[in-house]
């Protein structure tokens, strides 16, 4: 079993392990060797979101993979989107492409995202043996004297990768418009800071841009994804037609329609469902959403004659069973959509164009295209935790899931899970009854709280 990587690269608070100094020059000097089993002299693209620990962590993690020994080089493209870097990996035959981002979480967090030369996140498998050979690194003496190395910066930014990106994103929306309409723009004071601006500016509309002003801790306070209703509110105030809304490395989003109404990513599924269906690109009438998607969702494809298939949570995971199974589209309830085709990885961004040429060519707005998607009651209680032991080897947590389970028999769901990317259990429970779902969820948080909280 993994001990550093999650669902989604290595995350933790920044210059605490694993990612203090030692650490990251380890994972440095890891993933060099790594590299170099299959390719020599490995080239390496890193990109950065615009956490205040970004620039250490890339100048630690770039020593390490010099030191390697290997002839390895590393090319920063300095602050851009995650599926931005895996895009340029997999255009430019980059042996690998390292993201510094903790996505949504607060500034003081960072992470280590990686993905192979074909743009797609590395298999568990290579990153336990990544994994091994970060432990094999640190019991040893080299991690321990990268305080040496340091102060070295980061390499050159190649400005031309960010603007090769935005050509990507628009030539996958050919005569894509606005229509003359307003929109709202949130880029999270994350890594959709150096993109989005560019990107809106000539699409035949007015676009207001918001929270694009990073200043190192400000990157999703109050703002992005994770507050989708900020965008949803200015969108009333701006009298505007939809909003859009990304997360700290903009590899999610989510939007707003015209009355101010958060649409997620079980929502934008729905329509981009029909649409790929309609178009008949949707390959086998099927789409991959997760165990969190509602029950709503299922219900509205099913009266398209869409069929869902659930993944574990964690884009990477719906990917794999995209892969799995040959569809063209998949994604999560948060906002990570996969268009297959079209990107390895979600991406905020490019979902965003997709959704506005939807609007644009149905001639309808966000609200009516989502009109009909009618959601079972949901609730998702966060348990903090200090370890993650197996739930059902706990009594008293094993004992209030089977409750619910039978109390909701055939008119509800109940997903309990623990966070691949913090230190939380999640309790997640959908029915046709919310006091009954309030009740069960209560009763399974306080129960995992009783014994695992912090």
């Amino acid at each position: 079993m993994k001990k550093l990587f999650g669902t989604d690269g290595i995350r933790a608070v920044a210059g605490q392990s694993p990612l203090d100094t030692p650490t990251v020059y380890a994972i440095g000097l890891a993933l060099a060797h790594s590299l170099a089993r299959t390719t020599p002299s490995p080239k390496i693209l890193l990109g950065m979101d615009t956490r205040e620990s970004s620039e250490e962590i890339a100048a630690t993690l770039t020593a390490g993979i010099i030191a390697a020994g290997v002839g390895a080089t590393v090319e920063s493209a300095g602050v851009i989107t995650t599926p931005a870097v895996a895009f340029l990996a997999r255009t430019h035959g980059f042996a690998a492409g390292v993201v510094i981002s903790a996505s949504h979480n607060p500034w003081q967090d960072n992470g280590i995202k990686l993905f192979g030369p074909d743009g797609f996140k590395l298999p568990d498998a290579t990153e336990l043996a990544i994994e091994e050979e970060i432990f094999t690194q640190l019991k040893s003496s080299t991690a321990h004297n990268s305080q040496l190395t340091t102060h070295n910066l980061p390499p050159e930014v190649n400005e031309a990768d960010r603007a090769e990106y935005i050509r990507f994103l628009l030539a996958a929306v050919p005569g894509l418009s606005l229509d003359n309409r307003r929109i709202v723009v949130d880029c999270a004071n994350g890594a959709a800071s150096s993109v989005a601006p560019q990107l809106f500016q000539d699409l035949g509309g007015e676009v207001v841009i918001t929270h694009a002003s990073p200043d190192g801790r400000n990157i999703n306070e109050l703002c992005g994804a994770l507050h989708a209703d900020v965008v949803a509110k200015e969108v009333v105030a701006q009298k505007a037609s939809m909003g859009i809304t990304f997360d700290g490395d903009a590899d999610r989003a989510l939007f707003a329609d015209e009355h101010g109404n958060v649409i997620n990513g079980d929502a934008v599924l729905l329509l981009a469902g029909r649409h790929l269906k309609a178009l008949g690109l949707l390959t086998n009438d099927t789409i991959v959403a997760t165990t969190m998607s509602n029950m709503g969702l299922e219900a509205a494809l099913k009266r398209s004659d869409i069929k869902m298939l659930r993944a574990p949570v964690g884009d990477k995971y719906v990917l794999e069973q995209m892969l799995a199974t040959g569809a063209a589209l998949g994604g999560e309830q948060s906002g990570h959509i996969i268009f297959s085709g079209r990107s390895t990885t979600g991406d905020g961004l490019l979902t965003a164009l997709l959704i506005l040429d939807i609007i644009h060519k149905s001639g309808q707005s966000l609200a009516q295209l989502t009109a009909d998607l009618k959601t079972f009651p949901q609730v998702i209680v966060n348990v903090k935790v200090r370890e993650k032991r197996p739930l059902d080897q706990i009594p008293t947590v094993a004992a209030a899931i089977a409750a619910a389970d039978l109390a909701l028999a055939d008119s509800g769901r109940v997903v309990i899970r623990y966070s691949g990317t913090e230190a939380l259990a999640r309790v997640m429970i959908e029915a046709e009854s919310e006091p009954l779902m309030r009740h069960h969820a209560d009763a399974i948080a306080n129960a995992i709280r009783a014994e695992l909280g912090v």
